[in-house]
C-alpha cells in the first residue's frame, strides 16, 4: 500500500488501473472500525481501492472542531493497509483548495438542507457536496462507500450523483456499534467515562422509539417526545422523523420512518448523530 499526498501522483498511478473497478472510501480519518468496515466492503467489490483521508475545511462552520479534529494517518494508514486498501490519498489543503475564498461550490437543493444537520451547521452539506466530487474526479472511482450514520449526507450525495449524472455507484454500508449500542465515530475519541454514558442515550431513544411503534404508536409527537425524554442531560440539537426515501417529514401513511438524533455531549458539547429505522 502506499500513501499518496499529491493529486498529479496519484492521477498517475491510476492511468494504468482505467480497465480495474476502482472503490473509493472517503474519510476525514481517525479511522475505526466504523470505516474499516467500508475499507472491507471495498476490498471485496473492486479491484483497486482508495481511501481519502481529508478534513475539510470547507464543510466546517465557524466556532465548530476543524483545528482540534483528532488527525491520526500514521495509524489510519496501518487499518488500512491491514484491510487490504491499495491507496491512502491524504491531500494538504492547500493541494485540494488553491483558495478557499473563492471556491467554486456544488450546492446541493436547498430543500435537501435547510433540516436537521443542514439547518445547524449553515454550509456544511455545501462543503460536503464539493470535496466528495472533487474525490470522485480526482479518482475516478467506480464505486463510493458510505456510512449510514450520516444518512442526511448519504441522501444528498446520492441526490447529486443523479442529479449531476456522476457515473459512480454508491454503496451505503450499515452503522457499526459498540456492544453497548453506541454508534462508533471519530468524535467519540473526545468523551470521558460519564459523557460517554450520555452518549448512550442517543442509540437507547431511538431503540425506545422503535418499541413504540412495534407496539402500534404512530403519533410522531410521541415518539419524539418519548426520544426527547431520555435524551435528557444532553444539549438535543434536533429529533427528528423523516421519510427515509425523500427525506420528507414523515407522515403515519408512509411505510417506511427513519429517526435521527443530534445532541451534544457536555461537559466538551461533543456533537454527535445517530439514527434508526423504527
Amino acid at each position: 500500500m502506499k500513501i499518496v499526498h499529491k493529486i498529479s501522483e496519484l492521477k498517475d498511478i491510476l492511468k494504468d488501473k482505467k480497465a480495474l473497478s476502482i472503490g473509493l472510501v472517503p474519510t476525514m480519518g481517525a479511522l475505526h472500525q466504523g470505516h474499516g468496515s467500508l475499507i472491507k466492503k471495498s476490498v471485496e467489490d473492486n479491484d483497486f481501492t482508495i481511501v481519502s483521508v481529508f478534513v475539510n475545511p470547507v464543510q466546517f462552520g465557524i466556532n465548530e472542531d476543524f483545528d482540534k479534529y483528532p488527525r491520526t494517518l500514521e495509524k489510519d494508514a496501518k487499518l488500512a493497509e491491514e484491510l487490504g486498501a491499495d491507496i491512502v490519498f491524504a491531500p494538504s489543503v492547500d493541494e485540494m483548495y488553491q483558495d478557499t475564498k473563492e471556491l467554486t461550490l456544488v450546492c446541493p437543493p436547498y430543500s435537501a438542507i435547510n433540516k436537521l444537520c443542514g439547518k445547524s451547521r449553515p454550509g456544511h452539506f455545501d462543503g460536503v457536496a464539493t470535496v466528495v466530487s472533487k474525490l470522485f474526479n480526482i479518482s475516478q472511482c467506480t464505486r463510493a462507500y458510505f456510512g449510514q450514520k450520516d444518512a442526511q449526507q448519504l441522501f444528498i450525495i446520492k441526490k447529486m450523483v443523479k442529479d449531476l449524472n456522476l457515473n459512480v455507484e454508491i454503496i451505503p454500508c450499515p452503522i457499526v456499534r459498540e456492544k453497548d449500542g453506541l454508534a462508533l465515530s471519530s468524535r467519540n475519541s473526545y468523551l470521558g467515562d460519564e459523557a460517554r454514558n450520555d452518549a448512550l442515550k442517543l442509540s437507547k431513544a431511538l431503540n425506545y422509539a422503535k418499541e413504540l411503534r412495534k407496539k402500534g404508536v404512530n403519533d410522531k409527537q410521541l415518539l419524539c417526545d418519548s426520544a426527547l425524554k431520555i435524551l435528557e442531560g444532553t444539549n438535543v440539537d434536533y429529533v427528528e422523523i423523516v421519510n427515509p426515501e425523500t427525506f420528507e417529514d414523515w407522515k403515519e401513511t408512509d411505510k417506511k420512518a427513519l429517526m435521527l438524533i443530534a445532541a451534544k455531549i457536555p461537559p466538551t458539547d461533543t456533537r454527535l448523530i445517530d439514527n434508526m429505522e423504527i
